[in-house]
């Protein structure tokens, strides 16, 4: 099992990035990721391939977080 979780937060643009968390999102997606690297790759791919985060005054916040 993988100890990263991919966390790609998809926000209104009216929302500064860093205050764009779990409660803030429009839709929150969450995937494994095996490294940091993989984890920065995936949440904009995920985020795209839901068809989310592409939609006019939203952008997509990618956020790796250690799984509890």
């Amino acid at each position: 099992m993988s100890g990263i979780l991919v966390v790609a937060l998809v926000c209104l643009s009216s929302v500064p990035a860093q205050d764009c968390t779990r409660d803030t999102a429009q839709d929150v997606m969450t995937a494994p990721a095996h490294s940091p690297q993989e984890c920065l790759l995936l949440g904009p791919s995920i985020a795209a391939g839901s068809g989310r985060g592409t939609e006019p005054g939203t952008y997509v916040k990618t956020v790796c977080e250690r799984r509890r």
